[in-house]
């Protein structure tokens, strides 16, 4: 397992070899820096997303005693309120409660009605880099419109949106393995400050409500739904985060890839490959949340090991989505593949909530700069940020 080294520049850039390593040499491996057990096959990725025994957290069985860890230092209560009190960490029946409410905003016919608003904000992005002559394709297509969108969304006010991505930035880097002290107190102070934030937005809605989600959750009158004012705010702040993390990643981290097969992008231009299983590839082929981690709440046996209660499981999606086992030529990026069931938007109740959303948001920017820059070309080749859980390039410099 020397090679699976996530703090390690080089396998960040391309993990995949080590990947290829680990699911050589089996179904499950212990990795002691971080003490976590490495799931590396698709199948066992697939359906211990859909395990009842794993949970994203395990506050609502046990304590922190109880299960042989750590309570987190008080200093960082703050990350952590506003953190559990969101889907992405709540499991039944809170979880159940609350998706029950947020997912009317995400019904095929709600996603549907923003077509027109997703391709309108596509177009202007586009619009601005193209008339530009090219720049920075990350923070002027990928970042600003799924932001914009889920803002929009929330009702947030076109002249705070430039807080959000900081905000996001700062706390997703807790995902990060191992995080230092240094990214927990960025973490802290920018969850204090979101909180903050929407705590006035709330109340601001409450006083004169709109059209808008944020409204929606704050009016629901079914008491078996409603939710506390921290669950409405941890709600915002997630979707606010994981709605924008990985498609912000995809649309660079597609690009890149486009650019290193120039076959496949004239396939794409052309026609002869649709843009619906285009970004379907896309997702598998480079994944932009590599891993997803659950805790083990019940002893459980896989190939053979015994699990105890009290472990964690490192769900290693990237390479779930390049098994072999699962996946013709998974090494190639083949932009007509149909049969195509990667796990990037996860699976069981945790599915992500807004998966349609982000594939609308993919098309129309994909969709725009095919259109309206059919000569874009890369200037030059990106770093990659540090971070491994959630996988992206620091730039993605091109010109029309």
């Amino acid at each position: 397992m020397a090679s699976f080294d996530p703090w390690s520049p080089g396998f960040v850039a391309d993990p995949y070899p080590a990947y290829t390593e680990l699911r050589d040499s089996g179904r499950l491996h212990y990795f002691e820096p971080s003490r976590q057990w490495l799931v590396p096959h698709h199948s066992d990725v697939s359906a211990l997303l859909r395990d009842r025994r794993l949970g994203r957290t395990y506050l609502h069985r046990f304590t922190h005693e109880e299960f042989g860890r750590t309570p987190t230092p008080e200093a960082h209560e703050p990350f952590h309120i506003l953190n559990g009190n969101g889907l992405l960490d709540l499991e039944a029946p809170d979880h159940t409660r609350i998706r029950r409410l947020v997912s009317k905003a995400f019904t095929p016919r709600r996603v549907e009605a923003l077509a027109p608003t997703v391709g309108r904000l596509a177009a202007e992005l586009v619009g601005g880099l193209c008339a530009a002559g090219g720049g920075d394709l990350l923070a002027e297509v990928a970042e600003p419109l799924p932001v914009a969108v889920i803002a929009e969304m929330l009702g947030v006010p076109v002249a705070d949106r430039g807080l959000l991505r900081p905000w996001s930035a700062d706390m997703c880097a807790m995902y990060e393995l191992n995080p230092t002290e240094e990214v927990a107190r960025r973490a802290v102070r920018s969850s204090l400050e979101f909180t903050d934030y929407l705590r006035e937005l709330i109340a601001a809605r409450r006083a004169a409500p709109g059209a808008d989600l944020l409204s929606a959750l704050i009016a629901a009158q079914d008491e078996e739904d409603r939710l506390s004012e921290q669950e409405t705010i941890s709600t915002c702040a997630l979707l606010l985060n994981a709605g924008h993390e990985a498609t912000v990643n995809t649309t660079a981290n597609g690009w890149w890839t486009l650019f290193r097969h120039p076959e496949q992008l004239a396939a794409l231009r052309s026609g002869e490959a649709s843009l619906s299983t285009a970004v379907e590839e896309l997702l598998r082929y480079d994944t932009p949340l590599q891993m997803f981690e659950r805790w083990v709440l019940d002893d459980m046996e896989i190939d053979g090991t015994v699990v105890p209660r009290g472990a964690e499981l490192a769900l290693l999606f990237g390479s779930a989505n390049r098994d072999p086992a699962r996946f013709d030529r998974p090494d190639t990026l083949d932009l007509t593949r149909t049969d195509n069931p990667h796990v990037t938007f996860g699976a069981g109740i945790h599915y992500c909530l807004g998966a349609a959303l982000g594939r609308l948001e993919l098309s129309a920017s994909f969709g725009e700069l095919l259109r309206r820059a059919p000569t874009l070309r890369l200037v030059a080749e990106p770093e990659w940020k540090p971070g491994y859980v959630i996988r992206g390039v620091k730039e993605l410099l091109v010109e029309v």
